[in-house]
Parts: C-alpha cells; sequence; structure tokens
C-alpha cells in the first residue's frame, strides 16, 4: 500500500503545482515562473524546519508567503508584457532561481554533523516527517488535506466576483480595462495567489522527498505546471486534479513497464487528448451536461 500512498502524494504536489499556473492562466496569461516558486518553497520550508526547527504547519505556510511575495515582485515588471515576452520573461526567472540554489552555500552543525543546503550537492536531511513519526499514510493523508483545501479555495474564488474579473481579463483584456479593472492589479493578485499554493507545493515536495538539488526544478517542471491546466480545461478547477491524475498516475507510473517507449506513448496520448477535447478533459458542454443530469436526479429523488 506504501506505493499507492506515495503515488497520492506526488498526485498531490503536482496538482499544486498545475494549480497554481491555473491561476494565472485564468488571466489569459502563460507563466514559466512556477518552478521557481515551487523551488523557493521547497527550500525555505526545508531550512525552516531543518536549521531553525519549525513546525512543518508554519514552515509550509512561511514558504508559501515568501514565494508569494517573490511572484508579487516579479509580477509587476513582467506581467506588464504579454505573450513570447512574457514566456522569455518568466522563463529566465525560473532558471535564475534554479542557478541562486545552485551556488546556496548554508550550513550549521547539529550534533556533530552539518546540515543545510550545500550548493550542487543539495539539501539532504530533511526529515520533519519521520523524526516525527509520521507514516506514509498520515503524510498522504496531510498532503490530500492541503490539497483539498487550496482546491476548495480556488472553487470559491471562481464562483466570487474576483473569479468573474479574472477570467475577464483572460478573454478579453479591453473590454476588462474599459470598465474600469485595473489589469495590471488582477495579473499580479493572480500571480501572487499562484506563487503561494507553488510555494506550498514545494514545501511539501521537500519533505517528501527529504532530498532536494537544483536540478529537481528545471524547465520541465514549469511545463508540466502548464500543461495540467491546460489539458483538463479552464472551466473548473477540478480539470487540473484530473489531468494531474491522467499524467502523472496513468501515463507516468500506469506506463512505466514500457521504459523508454512511455516518453513517445505519453507525447502521442497528450496531442490525442487534445485533439479530442481542445478545451480540456472538462470544458463547458461537459460541466452542463453534468449540471442538468444532477438537476434531473433532483426531481426524481
Amino acid at each position: 500500500m506504501d506505493f499507492y500512498y506515495s503515488l497520492a502524494q506526488i498526485i498531490g504536489f503536482h496538482a499544486l503545482l498545475g494549480l497554481s499556473a491555473y491561476v494565472v492562466l485564468l488571466t489569459g496569461q502563460v507563466s514559466f515562473a512556477q518552478g521557481g516558486f515551487f523551488a523557493i518553497g521547497a527550500y525555505v520550508a526545508g531550512m525552516l524546519t531543518v536549521l531553525a526547527g519549525w513546525h512543518i504547519v508554519p514552515a509550509m505556510l512561511a514558504a508559501g508567503a515568501i514565494a508569494a511575495l517573490a511572484a508579487c515582485l516579479v509580477g509587476f515588471p513582467a506581467l506588464r508584457v504579454r505573450g513570447l515576452m512574457l514566456v522569455v520573461a518568466t522563463l529566465a526567472f525560473g532558471e535564475a532561481v534554479r542557478l541562486f540554489f545552485f551556488n546556496l552555500d548554508y550550513q550549521i552543525e547539529q550534533g556533530g554533523t552539518k546540515v543545510g543546503p550545500l550548493g550542487g550537492e543539495g539539501f539532504r536531511q530533511i526529515r520533519w516527517f519521520p523524526e516525527h513519526g509520521w507514516t506514509t499514510f498520515d503524510v498522504m493523508l496531510f498532503v490530500l488535506v492541503v490539497v483539498g483545501v487550496v482546491i476548495a479555495a480556488l472553487w470559491w474564488i471562481d464562483r466570487s466576483r474576483l473569479g468573474s474579473v479574472l477570467r475577464a481579463v483572460g478573454e478579453d483584456e479591453l473590454a476588462a480595462q474599459s470598465v474600469g479593472i485595473n489589469l495590471t492589479a488582477v495579473k499580479v493578485s493572480a500571480m501572487t495567489i499562484g506563487g503561494f499554493i507553488a510555494g506550498v507545493g514545494g514545501a511539501l515536495y521537500a519533505h517528501y522527498t527529504t532530498y532536494i538539488e537544483h536540478t529537481n526544478f528545471s524547465v520541465l517542471l514549469a511545463v508540466f505546471a502548464i500543461a495540467y491546466p491546460i489539458l483538463g480545461g479552464l472551466e473548473s478547477v477540478f480539470g487540473t486534479l484530473i489531468a494531474v491524475i491522467f499524467v502523472q498516475g496513468v501515463l507516468v507510473e500506469g506506463l512505466r513497464f514500457l521504459g523508454d517507449w512511455r516518453s513517445l506513448l505519453f507525447g502521442a496520448l497528450i496531442v490525442l487528448a487534445m485533439n479530442l477535447r481542445p478545451k480540456g478533459l472538462i470544458d463547458g458542454s461537459l460541466l452542463r451536461r453534468l449540471a442538468r443530469l444532477l438537476k434531473t436526479e433532483r426531481r426524481h429523488a
């Protein structure tokens, strides 16, 4: 069962990563900075629990807050541009963060052993969960609770005025601006929320793996972050979760027996899914059918 518990945890981290990009994509912006925010959350939370002795919950929230601050600071200059310029700007930021942690060397001595990030050799000894007696099931439950809270919060945002504003900016910036919406403020707010979610995901990831290094936060991670909400669809926050389960649970783990052939099939299945469901696995028509089905069942009940 430990394998399935670990798989559920992996799906949880990637769900948070995808949800962080989902918020930004609602405004029509494509950001490759999510991997950088994920890395910030991982290193900050690891340093707080290992070097400062913090509990995992405040460390996770602090890591998310620092990642959100970084996202806000990046958002102001980056989100004034659009299209390819935004992609290049956020991609450069993600790589800058990765290289920063590649050169970060900050260790202290604890119990005769030096602990902390050691540049290219990575950051070891992130063992808060096992040191406090948490089982794989306990960690899985904790991760799923965090994911559930984030999904619930985004679901509420989607149905609030803020969600309407985010989607209005994403659908037509000129029309949104004409009714008094501050485009920069909305885009920076979305980036900040996304940064917080990515930072929380990175914090959980670091404590799951117990060892992180700069190569864990490459461009591929940012590509996955964007792919999940696009594949799942932007009509519903649950589309991102379904896309993560499809990619990580079915394609990555379910096809592991295929070895290197899995990469070819992985790409082919993604292309097939996007052709069959160009607006995502969960689009507006599917949501409307589900709503009608629920109304019919309630009448018969």
